[in-house]
């Protein structure tokens, strides 16, 4: 979503922000026309976002069941509400049922990025029950909804995002991942949700989520080996899949792909030569931006990994988009599509038990993470754990997306060290078909039916929100939706 949200932020933000932060909006926030810059204020200890003044109910839920929101095939059922961490922290999810078989179907775990932004974004513009019209007015039933295969859960997170609420204090994504861990005992034990403890269990995500999955899926493993050591109490999570869209992990290989595909795209070149060689040059100098992030790398303390997200993203990545729209360089900044979902939002909350006011970004958890440094952390490490403990993974990107774009998704991939490299490496891409259309390229290996495997996926004319988008005879979402079903199913990516 590209629009709409200065309208929604506290006015309290705004001010901290001074009247010219916010231009754009969108998964990476924009400070001072800068997107993903550094806010010019300390990591705020504890900011309690206001609330309805319904009471929490610490180590259990609070549901809404049926609202009669969004999923409307007859039979599925669904639940939104709140798990409350404690008395003062409260994550919001909205969960739907399998229109297949909800029993045995695998249970997936949505997040968007940001970092802080809300996963109502993925919910209503993306992969829904449910996808917003263009007018921004309403909403019409998603035929190529991911819960066509499983049961899929959207969860706004760290506290203080998207409908989530309370004290807003996370600024890691170590730290958001033990949120999660937490939330996700509160709900598994549930009555209405308990059956689904023994069934698979995958984490989709998207932007920011180059660090969220590959963080969130090394610590569930880590508690379940603590589970089985005794020294943990709760319940073990059957992580089986882990898939990574647009994503932002390991910024050290991803970083010069701005440079590659500003001048070298599927569709146009983004700026001029001597934009493109002033922002190589701040790469490539000494304590330029490689140099950075490789300090940060090194054990780099909080201030020097927030110095190279400030850096990098004021030399680099904002001004080498030039005039087009970062998240789909086929249009000028602003897209307006995918349509705004606040006024939707806005009209059911009440109905779907949603207890504070919607915004697409939390600029208070963007602040703590952007003071800690975590944007310029490297994932990878948590990535190449993850696909040597056997969670089949695939990340995928749209080839029209310059925020996270496929040169530097492509390059964080091939400098992976696990047990499957090697093969990966040698293989090349191949076609990838969608119902006889050629939808992108991937590659594939190990056992995608029976343990480990890897497989990425280069998805033509779709920007950072993939499912969002068609490709020639294709229609919205289809593509994607092939490549979730395969993944999910066991089969692999192959072609229809």
């Amino acid at each position: 979503m590209h629009s709409g949200l200065c309208a929604m932020l506290p006015l309290a933000i705004l001010a901290a922000f001074g009247a010219a932060a916010l231009v754009r909006a969108g998964q990476f926030p924009d400070v001072e026309g800068v997107i993903g810059a550094v806010p010019p204020r300390d990591r705020a200890a504890t900011v309690t976002i206001a609330t309805a003044t319904n009471a929490t109910t610490p180590g259990a839920l609070r549901v809404t069941e049926n609202s009669g929101v969004c999923e409307t095939t007859d039979g599925v059922n669904q639940y939104s509400g709140y798990g409350d961490l404690t008395e003062d922290e409260s994550i919001w999810f909205w969960f739907f049922e399998s229109r297949n078989d909800p029993t045995n179907d695998p249970l997936v775990l949505w997040f968007n990025g940001g970092p802080g932004s809300s996963s109502m974004i993925g919910l209503l513009q993306e992969l829904g029950p449910c996808r917003i019209n263009n007018d921004s007015a309403d909403v019409s039933l998603n035929p190529y909804s991911w819960n066509n295969a499983a049961n899929v859960m959207f969860i706004d997170q760290p506290v203080g995002v998207g409908f989530s609420h309370g004290s807003t204090t996370v600024g890691t994504s170590q730290e958001a991942a033990s949120d999660v861990w937490d939330f996700l005992q509160i709900w598994l034990k549930d009555k209405r949700f308990a059956h689904l403890q023994a069934n698979d269990l995958a984490i989709w995500t998207e932007s920011y989520g180059g660090h969220y999955g590959p963080t969130f899926a090394a610590y569930f493993l880590a508690q379940n080996d603590a589970i089985a050591s005794g020294s943990v109490d709760g319940q073990t999570l059957n992580l089986k899949v882990l898939g990574v869209g647009d994503g932002l992990t390991d910024p050290l290989h991803q970083y010069a792909g701005y440079l590659t595909y500003a001048t070298d795209n599927p569709y146009h070149p983004l700026v001029n030569d001597s934009e493109v060689a002033a922002a190589t040059r701040a790469w490539n100098k000494t304590d330029g931006c490689r140099d950075m992030i490789a300090t940060c790398y090194a054990n780099g303390t909080d201030s020097q990994c927030s110095e190279a997200q400030s850096y990098c993203n004021n030399k680099i990545l904002s001004p080498l988009a030039g005039p087009y729209d970062v998240y789909y360089v086929l249009a000028t900044d602003p897209d307006p599509y995918p349509a705004d979902i606040t006024d939707y939002l806005s009209r059911v909350a009440e109905t779907i038990g949603a207890e504070t006011t919607w915004s697409m970004t939390s600029y208070d958890v963007y602040g703590n993470f952007a003071n800690t440094g975590d944007w310029m952390r490297n994932s990878a490490i948590d990535l190449q754990t993850v696909i040597d403990a056997g969670v089949r993974t695939i990340v995928y990107v749209g080839d029209a997306d310059y925020i996270l774009n496929y040169p530097g998704i492509e390059a964080m991939m091939d400098a992976l060290n696990t047990t499957l490299s090697s093969d990966y490496l040698a293989q090349d891409l191949m076609p990838y078909n969608v119902d006889g259309v050629e939808a992108g390229l991937y590659k594939q290996v190990g056992d995608t039916a029976n343990g480990q495997s890897l497989a990425f996926l280069r998805v033509y004319g779709a920007g950072h929100e993939v499912p969002a988008y068609s490709w020639d005879s294709l229609e919205v979402g289809q593509a994607a939706f092939q490549m979730f079903d395969q993944v999910m199913g066991g089969d692999g990516l192959k072609s229809t």
